[in-house]
């Protein structure tokens, strides 16, 4: 990044900074900053992510200085694949992650590779993933869930779908979509994990049929030729949490002024970017560069400003785009939220029994810390740790019966 544009950035920031560190003393339990109890621990967090916009909160904390004001550092790590950001955060080289939800409920349950006691600080974004169809499918009228199935009932061979990683979000999302219209993806599809910034070379060499994945990987295969968007995950659950920020349990309990301080750092960032139109704009052209991203700046920023287009001519508004920060809405991190996944993880096979869904949210989501960075930075806070969603099929999760909820569905593994 040029020196001219980081001072600019940095500038904005400072136009809309709130909280400095002086006023922490007041706001936080346990006494004052300058006296050092609520000092952070470890100055340097290293945090890893993957090259997607939905990285902008933690890249933006760095770029534009927010973590500083909280006396952090932040050094943001591009990674290659989600198992990568799930054996470093394992092994510490990784202080944190910009990573995927059912990712770290799966690591702490060891249905996700080594099992280790994880931790979800809060969320960094909802919506903004979607579905990729080929455009060879499209061409033979397979442009969404009913016409997909409908292609698959008739002209029968192998179709290959990919997914980000076995626990994740894009897989849920995939598999949900698809069962809601009939595909059991374990049964009817062969599904193969691909890291998010392969995906579209993938498909352009016939790799897969399609692909679920976060932006901008969606729209760059509009931008490239080779692919439809089938559907938005935001129309699969209006809202739905998607990355977190997390960290394995040790790190929490070893650096709890560090993680409260890194929360702060990217709830403000997240902040700064949903504040207008001219900060999202700003945030593409930084998130676009070769040390981030490393995509022309054109795949990101119609869809993070809800313009959409699905490759075969209709283009459309969508006010439910991915969002940083939504007046906080975006950033509490739900203990339904959690849970949700473990029921779609029992859904499809991942865990063979029933898991104390409650418990297990508990023990990840660090609900009093989050409270603690969002009351220091006046974010509201929900007054319940369930909340209640209706998704593509229909069905309302509220979190109150997990156990029915996970053995209702009818297409399952």
């Amino acid at each position: 990044m040029s020196a001219d544009r980081r001072k600019l950035l940095t500038g904005a920031a400072a136009g809309l900074g709130t909280v400095a560190v002086s006023g922490l003393a007041s706001s936080l339990p346990g006494g004052a900053w300058a006296a050092g109890s609520d000092k952070p621990e470890k100055e340097e967090v290293r945090i890893g992510f993957i090259p997607l916009t939905d990285c902008a909160s933690v890249v933006m904390a760095s770029v534009l200085g927010f973590d500083k004001k909280y006396g952090v550092k932040i050094i943001p790590t591009k990674e290659a694949s989600w198992a990568g950001v799930r054996d470093k955060l394992v092994n510490g080289e990784l202080d944190m992650a910009h990573a995927l939800y059912g990712m770290i409920y799966g690591v702490h349950l060891g249905v996700a590779g080594p099992k280790k006691d994880m931790a979800v600080l809060m969320t960094l974004n909802n919506n903004g993933q979607a579905i990729t169809l080929s455009k060879k499918l499209a061409d033979k009228g397979a442009v969404d869930g009913a016409s997909l199935a409908k292609l698959m009932a008739t002209d029968k061979r192998e179709y290959t779908f990919a997914q980000t990683f076995p626990t994740g979000t894009h897989a849920m999302w995939l598999y949900y979509w698809m069962a809601a219209h009939g595909i059991n993806p374990l049964k009817d599809a062969k599904v193969i994990t691909v890291p998010p910034p392969q995906m579209v070379a993938n498909m352009r060499v016939g790799n897969m049929d399609g692909y679920c994945v976060g932006e901008p990987w969606n729209h760059r295969a509009i931008v490239d030729g080779i692919g439809i968007t089938a559907v938005t995950s935001q129309d699969i659950w209006k809202d739905h949490p998607e990355k977190v920020l997390a960290s394995s349990g040790d790190f929490v309990k070893q650096y709890p002024n560090t993680a409260r301080a890194v929360i702060m750092a990217v709830l403000e960032a997240g902040r700064w970017i949903d504040a207008g139109l001219q900060n999202k704009l700003k945030m593409a052209d930084t998130i676009a560069e070769k040390a981030y991203v490393n995509t022309g700046v054109d795949a990101i920023n119609q869809r993070i400003l809800g313009r959409y287009q699905n490759g075969l001519g209709k283009t459309w508004d969508d006010p439910n785009y991915m969002k940083f920060f939504n007046d906080g809405q975006v950033n509490f991190p739900y203990l339904s939220d959690g849970m949700w996944f473990l029921t779609q993880h029992k859904r499809w096979g991942l865990l063979k029994d029933h898991p104390d869904y409650l418990a297990v949210a508990k023990q990840i989501n660090q609900i009093d810390l989050y409270k603690q960075a969002a009351s220091a930075l006046k974010v509201n806070v929900p007054k319940e740790a369930m909340r209640s969603s209706k998704l593509i099929d229909g069905v309302v999760w509220d979190g109150s019966a997990p156990a029915k909820y996970a053995d209702a569905f009818k297409v399952k593994a």
